[in-house]
């Protein structure tokens, strides 16, 4: 099966880049998905069935955008309820994942790993098929597995829309 390629879906640093899968959209169902957490154990969707789930996706930790994206993400995730999952998805490592999160002192997300087979990054078309990262997202996953909320940020080194993605996750944890 070959996937789809949408060129220039993105640019960095203002260079068009192609991103490798269908876009995701607000309603679809959401896609599965097989990633490493930091001590190398599979993660897909059903291991957060049920839960509501915030996406923080990004190239890589070590960046300074990315950095303060996924310590935001942490520190909202201390104010949010039980039952909602925050992870952050980058194609780093798990092992320079784990440091990261030590250093930063993120205790309240989640980092999961796309580096072995980029499975997150195909099934939600966020893989930059040029740099072999992910392109910068946020996805809010309901816990009837529908996506309730998707941006794929438009240039990579650009911070996503956080009031917009915290809306959405806290409606859908009134609904």
């Amino acid at each position: 099966m070959s996937l789809s390629e949408r060129l220039g879906a993105v640019t960095f640093k203002g260079n068009p880049m192609t991103l490798v899968g269908a876009e995701v959209k607000a309603g679809d169902k959401a896609p599965d998905f097989s990633v490493l957490a930091g001590d190398l154990s599979e993660v897909t969707l059903a291991s957060s069935k049920g839960k509501i789930r915030l996406i923080s996706v990004v190239p890589s930790l070590d960046t300074p955008v990315c950095d303060l994206q996924t310590k935001r993400f942490n520190e909202e995730a201390s104010k949010l309820p039980a039952g909602i999952a925050v992870y952050t998805v980058s194609t780093d490592l798990p092992f320079a994942q784990k440091r990261w999160c030590g250093a930063a002192g993120a205790d309240k997300i989640t980092a999961l790993s796309d580096h072995r087979e980029t499975s997150f990054g195909k099934a939600y078309g966020v893989l930059i098929k040029e740099l072999r990262l992910l392109a910068r997202a946020v996805f809010v996953i309901g816990a009837d597995d529908r996506i309730q909320y998707a941006e794929v940020v438009k240039e990579v080194t650009q911070h996503p829309n956080y009031e917009a993605a915290l809306n959405a996750l806290k409606s859908g944890a009134q609904a």
